[in-house]
C-alpha cells in the first residue's frame, strides 16, 4: 500500500480529481487531497489561472508545500497541471518520498525554474497527451524527456489526443479510453511502492 498526497489542478478540487483518488483507494492505496484553493472550482483553467495569479503562484504552491508538514514523510507526489509545480517541488526536495507522478505537466531539473537535480531512487511517472498545446506546446514534455533522460526509474507515458485534463471524469476534456490506461499504469506504479 502506498500513501499519496496528490494535488488538484487550475480548476479546483473537482469532482473529477475526487473520482480519481476514489479509483486509486478502490485500489488499496491512501490518497490525501488538499484543497489549495478553498473550496473554490472554476469553470476554465483561464478563470483557474487567474484565481491563482491574485494570490500568487508561489503562495499556492507553498500552501500544498505545508500540507505535507502535516503527513509521514514516506509519500508518493502527485499532481494535475499547476498541482505538478508543488508535487513535483516536494518529490525533489523532501526527504523520503517514494515517488511522483506528474500529469499534464512537468518542471524542468535544470536551468531556472528546476528545484534542482532529481532525487537518487525516486520514481517518476510523467503522462500527458501527445498533442495538448500546453503540455507539448509550452515544452514540458521536454522537460519530462530531461528527467526519462537522466533518471534511472523515469517513465514518460504520450496519449493520444489534444486534451490538457483529460483524466478528470467532471470536465468535457474528459478521455475516457485515455485515463483507463492512465489509471492502471498509476496503480501498477503505486503497488511496487
Amino acid at each position: 500500500m502506498a500513501e499519496i498526497l496528490l494535488f488538484h489542478h487550475a480548476q479546483g478540487l473537482t469532482p473529477g480529481v475526487h473520482a480519481f483518488a476514489n479509483d486509486i483507494r478502490a485500489a488499496g492505496h491512501v490518497v490525501h487531497t488538499p484543497d489549495l484553493f478553498g473550496g473554490r472550482t472554476f469553470r476554465s483553467i483561464e478563470e483557474g489561472l487567474t484565481y491563482i495569479g491574485e494570490i500568487g503562484f508561489d503562495a499556492i504552491r507553498e500552501r500544498g508545500v505545508r500540507v505535507a508538514d502535516e503527513l509521514p514523510a514516506e509519500l508518493v507526489y502527485a499532481g494535475f497541471s499547476f498541482g505538478v509545480l508543488p508535487a513535483q517541488k516536494l518529490a525533489q526536495t523532501r526527504p523520503g518520498a517514494c515517488g511522483a507522478l506528474l500529469f499534464y505537466s512537468c518542471l524542468p531539473i535544470s536551468g531556472e525554474w528546476a528545484f534542482g537535480p532529481w532525487p537518487d531512487g525516486v520514481a517518476v511517472q510523467i503522462h500527458g497527451m501527445d498533442n495538448d498545446p500546453i503540455f507539448v506546446g509550452e515544452g514540458d514534455i521536454d522537460a519530462a524527456r530531461e528527467i526519462v533522460a537522466t533518471v534511472e526509474d523515469a517513465e514518460l507515458f504520450l496519449y493520444p489526443g489534444d486534451q490538457h485534463y483529460f483524466a478528470d471524469s467532471s470536465l468535457p476534456s474528459y478521455d475516457a479510453d485515455a485515463t483507463a490506461l492512465l489509471t492502471a499504469r498509476v496503480i501498477e506504479f503505486l503497488d511496487r511502492r
